[in-house]
């Protein structure tokens, strides 16, 4: 059964995953104007992931009958002190994202709602990758410090990142 509990609460993860979007295409545009292409590209798939995951709920809610509201979302920071910085809030929000699903199983668990437990167990072990993906480049970029060239070999290391298929299949399915 989709108790409206667990229904109300997905929407508010909804607009968290939509508002975790926006954040991170704040952040690419810092990079974009900072002259980082690579760090942008990371935030900017960043930003396609965190649609999806918006998107996964959204789906989520409408299989199981109930009603999607979406709600605002927030001003996103705009200006960053350093790539560390952007790295440390990213990680940060990150922590905060994974409390609320902690939260929202925990919540489908009280409910006796195996079907949200099945969902939100995958974006337990999202936030395990999310974590660490942005933890990794926080421990890296404190090792660089103010060093220019490892700034930009790292710029060139992230312009790599590939943008994972269930991000653009998620997207496309709506």
């Amino acid at each position: 059964m989709f108790s409206k509990k667990v229904q109300d609460a997905m929407n508010d993860q909804i607009q968290r995953e939509l508002e975790s979007a926006h954040i991170y295409l704040s952040m690419a545009a810092y990079f974009d104007s900072e002259n980082l292409p690579g760090f942008a590209h990371w935030m900017n798939v960043q930003f396609h992931e965190e649609q999806a995951h918006a998107f996964k709920f959204y789906n989520f809610v409408n299989d199981r009958g109930g009603q999607v509201v979406l709600q605002a979302i927030g001003q996103p920071p705009v200006k960053f002190q350093s790539p560390l910085a952007v790295f440390e809030k990213a990680l940060a929000h990150e922590e905060k994202i994974t409390g609320h699903i902690n939260d929202l199983y925990a919540l489908a668990t009280e409910e006796n709602d195996f079907a949200s437990q099945s969902l939100l167990q995958w974006f337990i072990d999202e936030q395990v990758e999310e974590e660490k993906n942005a933890g990794d480049i926080v421990d890296t970029l404190k090792k660089v410090g103010d060093n220019y060239q490892a700034l930009l070999m790292i710029d060139r290391e992230l312009s790599q990142r590939q943008l994972p298929a269930e991000a653009g299949n998620d997207a496309a399915a709506s």
